[in-house]
């Protein structure tokens, strides 16, 4: 995918303001440049929002609730979702909704030796792109597939699942929203250079990645996984884990996360990260993702 192409996925944004600390013995200019965290205005940070809410009154709390939190947007998943609720909720609150989980990949799988569990797979991402564009967020995350035996091996979810994803593709183009290739414990891609090559083979650029920072730990370094994957990487999923303790708050575990801001910064990355996980709070989460990511 050209920049370009990537740029124009980010579709909303949030306005941020900054403040100047003062540092002694310095012009003001000077001490607003020192002042600014490096990712301030380039990365945007999220949580996974579930459904949101199952009408238009609890789904204005819930954006209400994020908001007042401070990140500066929600993610929501499809199909399932109550579009004309959320939309409803969205236009009140004036909060972007940035994309949606194809809350069906891991039950009707593109890679699933049935023909007709594809086809049903292939609907439901329609829907969630559909959903997607509707609400106006700027992609859908899928889980492709899942190795699971001798009748869904590694070679059936690269091979079925792509013939499944190209079927979308024409949709994805005319609403302007891409599908985005998350990596996940399912014995597919375990290493940078398969994932990306995955990718590259469906050759679109209406195809990318969404990085799960945390779901690579286990078997790799996330920052090498970045600079391989490089600009096929849109969103970014925000987890920890670690050999002693697994999925754990964030900063707790065997992310290096200079390393990973590093390799961000040399690809060049803008745009969402969502937190998907638990730390103490939601406020906890706020605070750790601007250290972490320095925001």
């Amino acid at each position: 995918m050209s920049e370009t192409s990537r740029r124009s996925f980010l579709k909303y944004t949030a306005a941020m303001t900054v403040g100047a600390l003062a540092v002694p013995h310095q012009t003001a200019q000077a001490q607003a440049t020192e002042a600014v965290p490096e990712n301030r205005g380039r990365i945007y940070i999220s949580n996974k929002g579930g459904f949101i809410g199952k009408d238009e009154e609890s789904a204005i709390k819930t954006l209400e609730e994020y908001k007042r939190l401070g990140f500066h947007g929600i993610e929501t998943q499809s199909p399932g979702l109550n579009v004309p609720a959320v939309i409803a909720a969205r236009d009140k609150v004036q909060y972007p909704i940035h994309g949606v989980v194809d809350q069906i990949h891991w039950s009707q799988r593109l890679s699933s030796p049935d023909p007709a569990v594809r086809e049903q797979g292939v609907q439901g991402l329609i829907t969630a792109i559909r959903d997607c564009k509707a609400i106006g967020g700027s992609a859908v995350l899928l889980v492709p597939g899942k190795v699971s035996g001798p009748e869904e091996t590694h070679d059936d979810v690269w091979k079925r699942s792509i013939v499944e994803i190209r079927k979308v593709l024409p949709l994805s183009a005319e609403l302007g929203i891409p599908v985005l290739i998350e990596n996940v414990w399912n014995g597919f891609c375990e290493t940078p250079e398969q994932l990306r090559d995955y990718i590259d083979e469906i050759d679109s650029p209406w195809v990318g990645s969404y990085f799960d920072i945390g779901n690579v730990r286990k078997f790799g370094k996330p920052e090498e996984w970045i600079v391989a994957l490089g600009k096929r990487i849109v969103k970014l999923d925000v987890k920890d884990w670690g050999v002693k303790n697994g999925f754990c708050r964030l900063g707790e575990g065997d992310v290096d996360w200079p390393a990973v801001r590093a390799a961000l910064k040399q690809i060049g990355f803008t745009g969402w990260a969502t937190r998907e996980g638990a730390d103490k709070s939601l406020e906890d989460t706020v605070e750790l993702m601007h250290k972490l990511l320095d925001l």
